[in-house]
């Protein structure tokens, strides 16, 4: 099925394979936020407000550049921390520029008197950056937020290094990544047969599984990405949880219920993790040997995090598109995330 590349063509309507396959252009987009001399002074943290794929670049950025010399949250609510303050650097993003919660929270921040950039692909949010004069970046068109990840993401680091925020040269090493990912992206095409084709094999290893997906704190925000884009691409549930904190509580729940396991476990590993948190997945594989299905690892390829991270993303991109098509379903549609939207108002 996911070799027929007739099959593949009607039934990924929107092309979500083809995006996939041009995210590593994200990375070498030019980005113009504006003036940003009024936020240029001393920032006591920063607060990057976003929901789901929004919130993807400003999880990601805790990973790699990680170069801020202040606090960074990430905020997924309605409200804001009761710190920010005028020396709060808030970033509200959303790729519609509709987000409600995010339209709320730059309200708040706005109240406060933090200092406001936006990074949305229209909406809302740019309205209010052209109204109030606010540096903002207009993310470009791709049809769904979780495919324009590394559009945000190119935006954030740019934002980040201009301000001073991350270390000197991230903007420049991120666009160095792309043919790094252009070229380990070929064997996951889909003109690559399943026998050769990791991210084939790996969706076919998951069908009609629930999925679970370990990580470190390194590869954290791609574990949350894969969780993404199970759920939205090929309409499947998954979690994800973080070493070490899951063998905190976690790993006991895989002792008794439920019996069945009806589940697929997933670890994304990185030859950069604490030694510590490397040695953690030998052993759980061993105290929970015949307690939970055997973990499919997938190796984060990269010589440096940002290289690692990237490779990590869009192969968990390629395998939740895979398990679309085996699932036969349209990849792009979210049609309850659009309900919910109208429910609510």
């Amino acid at each position: 099925m996911i070799d027929d590349l007739k099959y593949i063509h009607q039934r990924d309507g929107q092309d979500a394979l083809g995006i996939a396959e041009k995210q590593y252009q994200q990375l070498s987009y030019q980005f113009d936020p504006g003036d940003l001399s009024e936020i240029r002074q001393p920032l006591d943290n920063v607060v990057f407000a976003g929901m789901g794929g929004s919130a993807i670049a400003g999880l990601m950025s805790r990973t790699w550049p990680a170069g801020a010399q202040v606090p960074f949250e990430v905020c997924r609510q309605y409200h804001v921390p009761g710190y920010v303050s005028e020396k709060t650097l808030f970033i509200a993003s959303s790729y519609s520029g509709n987000t409600e919660e995010t339209v709320n929270g730059l309200a708040e921040a706005e109240a406060k008197g933090a200092k406001i950039v936006v990074i949305a692909g229209g909406g809302k949010l740019i309205e209010i950056a052209e109204q109030k004069n606010y540096p903002h970046v207009v993310l470009p068109k791709v049809g769904q937020p979780r495919y324009a990840v590394l559009y945000s993401f190119n935006a954030l680091v740019t934002v980040l290094e201009k301000l001073g925020l991350a270390k000197e040269g991230s903007l420049e090493e991120l666009k160095k990544a792309a043919p790094f990912l252009e070229a380990a992206q070929k064997d996951w095409l889909p003109t690559v047969a399943s026998d050769n084709n990791s991210a084939k094999k790996l969706a076919l290893e998951l069908l009609g599984k629930s999925i679970v997906i370990y990580a470190g704190p390194l590869m954290s925000p791609a574990a949350y990405k894969w969780k993404i884009s199970f759920n939205e691409n090929a309409k499947n549930i998954a979690w994800w949880n973080e070493y070490p904190e899951w063998n905190h509580n976690e790993t006991s729940g895989w002792l008794e219920q439920p019996r069945e396991k009806p589940y697929a476990v997933v670890e994304l590993r990185s030859s950069l993790e604490h030694p510590q948190v490397q040695k953690r997945y030998e052993v759980m594989a061993k105290l929970l040997s015949g307690k939970r299905p055997f973990a499919n690892a997938v190796q984060a390829k990269g010589e440096t995090e940002l290289e690692q991270m990237l490779w990590t993303i869009v192969f968990g991109d390629f395998t939740s598109l895979y398990l679309a098509l085996l699932n036969n379903v349209d990849p792009s549609p979210v049609d309850v995330q659009e309900r919910i939207k109208v429910e609510l108002s």
